[in-house]
């Protein structure tokens, strides 16, 4: 059976002008396939990269990574999932900008009947994202309960999910963020410190408040206007985890300053990388589950845009007007 649902899609990179609110078909799920009804649809700074085509797909696209809603229909093959489940995704391909889609399965997840659609929608990519970097990205050195960790952007989606579950961990997250505002969001959500970029030095405050050392770890998703700067705020043998690129790509850089900079670690993550097979997608989402059942990290939703307004939702989220989650109602 085809059925006719609206969707969001692009024919040419560009701005937010380029997302049109169209009727497209959605038939039935192949192999290793499900259709998912939305309830639901996460917004995310990859699908600005996508827009652009910093990150490239095949055009026509259905923009979208993230989202919840009921399992209409399940193909050969799946078994973890059953027609009538409440369920939660971030996945590739994109699409979820969407009423309804057919997807690979692997990375659906059943969606405990404690979290509502809304907060499934607007905490995988995000809630996976922030699991994946304080559980599994760890410096040489590891991380301990006390220590300090640089996180930016800390009042955004990732970000307040990561301020509360580092305090969770015991750690010492210094956020930086734009606007007291912001600063006060991030410390009423666990971070330690919180440094206002906009008027101060972040580097400087770094080594004040860790009288020196500097930090065994900086997750970083801004990207050209931090990386330098950031290596700076490093210890001996420390990491900078790049995991985005919120003010453009990271220029080349020279890999020899590593060594005088204290033997520094780089590396550019993502999370399709740690969902990439069945297993390890279910014991993360596990995870995350279990640490928002338990009131330990909440899912702060600060904007709701219907999906035909999804290109103010772009230049809200491109102009740094967000805090928090903002979700797409199909």
């Amino acid at each position: 059976m085809t059925q006719t649902v609206q969707a969001i899609q692009i024919d040419a990179f560009g701005g937010p002008e380029q997302m049109k609110l169209r009727e497209v078909s959605v038939g039935e799920p192949g192999p290793g396939e499900i259709r998912i009804r939305h309830r639901a649809c996460g917004l995310n700074f990859i699908d600005v990269y996508q827009r652009t085509g910093l990150y490239p797909n095949p055009l026509p696209l259905t923009l979208g990574m993230e989202g919840a809603g009921i399992v209409e229909a399940v193909g050969e093959g799946v078994t973890h999932l059953q027609v009538g489940d409440r369920a939660a995704y971030a996945s590739n391909p994109p699409g979820s900008y969407s009423q309804a889609r057919v997807m690979p399965a692997k990375t659906v997840c059943r969606l405990p009947d404690a979290i509502d659609f809304e907060t499934g929608a607007a905490m995988m990519l995000k809630g996976l994202t922030a699991q994946y970097l304080l559980k599994k990205t760890l410096p040489v050195q590891g991380l301990q309960p006390g220590d300090h960790v640089l996180f930016h952007a800390a009042a955004g989606g990732v970000g307040l999910i990561a301020c509360q579950w580092a305090k969770a961990l015991g750690l010492q997250l210094i956020g930086t963020a734009g606007g007291a505002a912001k600063c006060a969001l991030a410390l009423e959500h666990g971070a330690a410190h919180a440094i206002d970029y906009t008027k101060e030095d972040f580097v400087a405050r770094v080594k004040e408040i860790t009288g020196g050392k500097g930090v065994k770890v900086v997750y970083d998703s801004i990207g050209k206007d931090t990386f330098e700067r950031s290596l700076d705020c490093l210890r001996p043998f420390g990491l900078l985890a790049s995991f985005g690129n919120a003010s453009g790509p990271v220029p080349p850089f020279q890999m020899g300053s590593l060594g005088p900079k204290g033997s520094l670690y780089v590396t550019r993550c993502t999370l399709f990388t740690h969902i990439a097979t069945r297993d390890s997608a279910q014991a993360m989402a596990d995870d995350l589950f279990e640490v928002v059942g338990s009131g330990q990290v909440k899912i702060r939703i600060d904007q709701r845009y219907p999906l035909a307004d999804v290109a103010e939702a772009h230049r809200n989220l491109e102009a740094r007007k967000t805090t928090g989650c903002s979700i797409l109602i199909p």
